[in-house]
């Protein structure tokens, strides 16, 4: 599930950190690096926990529909959400439930949000449309969770002040972290039943590597490379520079010479994108351009070993 996606905007927050907080100690960070790394994993297994919460509590309202309607004598209401097959299927998961107990994760203590959303859900056009469908099979329930989890938790504020409060990592990464929930949803198959893999916490043992080596080579190799930065930017107004724009440009310049196989114009993209979100309005458009330029010139000088390939985007 961490990608190099998520890594390096963990660098980049971890590296804007250790600056500013003076911490000079890089085992240290390396180590508060991987934590905030882990906290992303286990928001994505709570989230998972979150639809299984859900169902949960909406078996207690149909216990109490279900006795009003046997002393009233009026028709049994649907249990058609309540045992929604794909929320079972999550609640069996061995996986999920594996790591929920190892981490101690569980909902129990937030009644009052279970309750808010349950009825955020059966309020919704969605959850009627499918309560009235005569469509009752697995991949009808499956989609059913995935579009309450793209209409009614990816943006959320109850949801995000209440993460924020149980954890400093968890706001920062629930954008991304929904993408893998979304991603989870879309791969479950009911011939998997409770055996269904969930995404693993690392594709391989390289994604990890690269955290560390990207970290490392980023403040050991710092002089250096805000040297290239210097020498590139002689037509760049280099002292107006944020500085967070500095440090996602010191971390790019990092990627660019520890990793080979990495294509420039995929370095350049990656930290453009991720500048446009935590730095000014105009850094993604002068990150673009000096990156671009440090490039070429490490390039003619002998310094990187690569080629500058055609980059199919111009960013903002």
């Amino acid at each position: 599930m961490i990608n190099r996606e998520l890594i390096r905007i963990k660098v980049v927050q971890l590296t804007y950190a250790y600056y500013q907080n003076g911490n000079k100690n890089i085992e240290a960070a390396e180590k508060e690096l991987l934590f905030s790394l882990s906290k992303a994993y286990d928001l994505y297994n709570y989230l998972l926990a979150l639809i299984v919460a859900v169902t949960k509590e909406s078996r207690r309202y149909l216990e109490v529909a279900q006795s009003k309607a046997k002393r009233e004598g009026t028709a049994m209401p649907s249990q058609k959400f309540a045992y929604n097959r794909f929320a079972i299927q999550l609640e069996e998961n061995k996986m999920l439930n594996e790591f929920l107990e190892t981490k101690k994760l569980n909902w129990d203590d937030e009644p009052e949000f279970l309750k808010k959303m349950y009825h955020l859900i059966t309020d919704s056009q969605v959850y009627h449309d499918y309560m009235e469908s005569e469509e009752d099979n697995y991949e009808t329930d499956r989609e059913l969770w995935r579009k309450i989890y793209r209409t009614i938790i990816q943006d959320n504020d109850d949801l995000d002040a209440l993460l924020e409060e149980q954890s400093l990592y968890w706001n920062d990464d629930k954008e991304v972290v929904d993408t893998f929930v979304l991603k989870t949803i879309k791969r479950f198959e009911e011939k998997n039943h409770s055996k269904q893999e969930l995404l693993p916490e690392y594709g391989s043992d390289e994604d990890k590597d690269y955290a560390r080596k990207l970290f490392r080579a980023t403040i050991m190799n710092a002089d250096e490379y805000q040297r290239y930065m210097s020498e590139a930017s002689r037509n760049w107004d280099f002292s107006r520079l944020a500085y967070m724009d500095i440090v996602i440009m010191q971390i790019a310049i990092a990627e660019m010479m520890t990793f080979p196989s990495i294509p420039v114009s995929v370095t350049i993209n990656e930290f453009v994108e991720i500048a446009k979100f935590y730095s000014t309005p105009r850094s993604g458009g002068y990150i673009n351009g000096m990156l671009d330029a440090i490039a070429r010139h490490l390039i003619y000088t002998g310094r990187l070993l690569k080629h500058m390939d055609e980059r199919n985007e111009t960013p903002e």
